[in-house]
């Protein structure tokens, strides 16, 4: 893929609609650069072992809620996934693992009766 009109269209294709400002501002977030090529420019993925910060995901939470046993984070929508992934390469000692959805994470904790310590803990590093 060598332009944000190209991942536009692409996009399009699969039913997601998304402004090119979206787009934009969402590769930022992700940290996939536009790099030249011997083929001309395209987008480069950071390594797979390279870890996400949690600061340009800090956005993208709306809500941490706990019920005693599972904290539940609610993100923007499509969002979850990104937000998941920046928090178990966070490698909280207090979490054991998250399962993202579309809009929402389920993040265990890592002793029973630990959910409102991670809560507290999640909403301290994403501002929710």
């Amino acid at each position: 893929m060598t332009s944000q009109d190209e991942l536009q269209r692409q996009l399009a294709a699969r039913g997601i609609v998304a402004a090119q400002a979206t787009i934009s501002r969402d590769l930022v977030l992700l940290g996939i650069a536009r790099s030249p090529g011997p083929e001309g420019p395209h987008y480069q993925v950071p390594r797979d072992d390279a870890a996400l910060p949690i600061d340009p995901v800090r956005g993208l939470v709306e809500a941490v809620r706990a019920n005693g046993v599972l904290v539940i984070i609610h993100t923007k929508a499509g969002a979850a996934s990104t937000v998941a992934r920046a928090i178990d390469d966070a490698r909280l000692a207090d979490a054991l693992g998250t399962i993202a959805g579309d809009d929402t994470i389920f993040v265990a904790p890592a002793r029973s009766r630990g959910a409102t310590r991670l809560a507290r803990q999640l909403r301290g590093l994403f501002g929710a």
